[in-house]
């Protein structure tokens, strides 16, 4: 409270547009500043749809500009709150050339300073691209709206009827296009939400993210853990489950908890050090790898990288999801994203296995083959090409069905088959893990491995850039 600073407050466009006074009104339809979040700088805009509909105008998105280059300068988070018509018309192109310098600036800004857009109002046309480039987009339900093209030009191109909800509502975008990262019923709780995400991160790639006071985990045994992962591998359970026991005071923030849930992504502490989690979840679709879950953790594991957060990877992946539709739409493709992104990530990165890591859904979970730093397995863990039952099935097919008796030899040779190369301690033996641990263990191991590599160095090849499989 009071520490709010604003620009340019008197700005107004200057020259006269369609039918529209040559003087326009103070602040041109947005405030913007500067202030402190819990005493760290951060820039913001807000658009006031009170005046010419927060329309976006020359003088509107000079505003703009200021701030985010001002962030980008001092290395402090932006934040913008979004509530706007779109691109004024009646400026014509000067007001789509405000828009072209608004992105730009989110480009050059990327992985550099953290991002974040609310959505508190409509947010139409050439204005929905800020919060698609932003890191974290929050969306108000009920009075949210984010669309290209809204519900009329919608009817005039295709005859299609729908509301603005139905096109753009929060429920939409944070369930089925991913755009929004968190939904909230009120703006108050909405802004608490934003303030306390930025806890979490650091104010500038440069910076590490904000420590708590230490809370002890080198010999904190969780026994629960044990009872949450159910031994059998087709039982489901909650994978947040074991994400709160494993992290301080049980407390986490999961971003697009609704889209792709059948991987969960998530920011923690664990001794009071940030972390970024990602984890099957084994209560959707068994915890396959689909399109959607490999973008969603791909981003959050580049995001992750970009501002020197750890990575712990918990994995219980059956495989990819199967099927025509999966392939045809390109699931190689996207599968790709996730594996380039893990690649890639220089951070420490703390792989644990809780149960079965089949195929490539294996590798792409951040195994030892593409750099995880630290791998621990649970005894229960059943690394393979896949499951015992797939593979007799395949690797036996003959003898079954020449077989008097194929249902006691498929028990035996799958018996066989983990004795042989599924047994808990198959990879340790090979190096692909570091070690098989209790359980109980796992927080007091994840914590231990986080402080060995605190002070991890690595450079990445020089390069222009990679070539991400987009």
């Amino acid at each position: 409270p009071g520490s709010f600073v604003e620009v340019e407050p008197f700005r107004r466009h200057l020259g006269a547009g369609l039918r529209m006074p040559s003087l326009g009104p103070h602040t041109d339809g947005v405030v913007a500043g500067s202030g402190t979040v819990d005493g760290r700088r951060v820039f913001v805009y807000a658009q006031d749809f009170s005046i010419l509909g927060g329309s976006l105008g020359a003088a509107h998105a000079t505003k703009i500009h200021k701030v985010m280059d001002l962030a980008l300068a001092t290395g402090s988070p932006l934040i913008g709150l979004n509530d706007s018509g779109g691109a004024r018309i009646q400026e014509g192109v000067m007001a789509l050339d405000g828009y072209g310098g608004i992105f730009r600036r989110h480009v050059e800004a990327s992985g550099v300073i953290p991002q974040i857009s609310v959505i508190l109002g409509p947010c139409a046309g050439g204005a929905a691209y800020s919060p698609a480039l932003a890191d974290f987009t929050f969306m108000v339900r009920g009075t949210a709206q984010l669309y290209l093209t809204g519900p009329d030009v919608v009817h005039a191109a295709t005859g299609e009827r729908v509301s603005h909800e139905e096109l753009g509502g929060a429920e939409v975008h944070s369930r089925q296009s991913g755009v929004a990262t968190f939904v909230h019923e009120d703006e108050q709780s909405c802004l608490d939400e934003v303030r306390y995400l930025l806890s979490m991160l650091p104010s500038n790639n440069l910076e590490s993210p904000p420590s708590s006071p230490v809370a002890d985990a080198t010999g904190d045994e969780r026994p629960a853990l044990a009872r949450i992962v159910p031994v059998e591998p087709n039982r489901p359970y909650d994978i947040r489950a074991v994400i709160t026991e494993l992290v301080d005071d049980g407390d986490f923030v999961e971003p697009h908890e609704h889209w792709a849930p059948n991987v969960v992504c998530a920011l923690a502490r664990i001794r009071g050090t940030v972390v970024g989690i990602v984890g099957n979840q084994p209560l959707v679709l068994a915890g396959v790898l689909n399109i959607a879950a490999a973008q969603k953790a791909a981003r959050f594991v580049r995001f992750c990288d970009a501002f020197n957060i750890p990575l712990v990877t918990l994995v219980d992946v059956p495989g990819f999801l199967p099927g025509t539709g999966q392939e045809h739409d390109g699931i190689i493709r996207h599968g790709a994203k996730l594996l380039y992104a893990y690649c890639e990530a220089t951070v420490p990165r703390i792989q644990v296995i809780l149960r079965k890591a089949y195929g490539g859904a294996y590798i792409v979970m951040d195994s030892r083959s593409i750099g995880a730093d630290y791998a621990v397995a649970w005894p229960t863990n059943e690394i393979a090409v896949m499951g015992a039952e797939g593979a007799v099935n395949v690797l036996f097919r003959k003898d079954l069905a020449a077989s008097t008796d194929p249902e006691a030899l498929r028990a035996n040779l799958i018996r066989e088959y983990k004795s042989d190369l599924v047994h808990p301690y198959y990879a340790a033996e090979r190096g692909l893990v570091d070690d098989v641990i209790d359980p109980a263990d796992t927080r007091a191991v994840v914590a231990n491995a986080l402080e060995m590599l605190a002070d991890k160095r690595k450079s990445p090849t020089p390069r222009k850039h990679g070539n991400v499989p987009l």
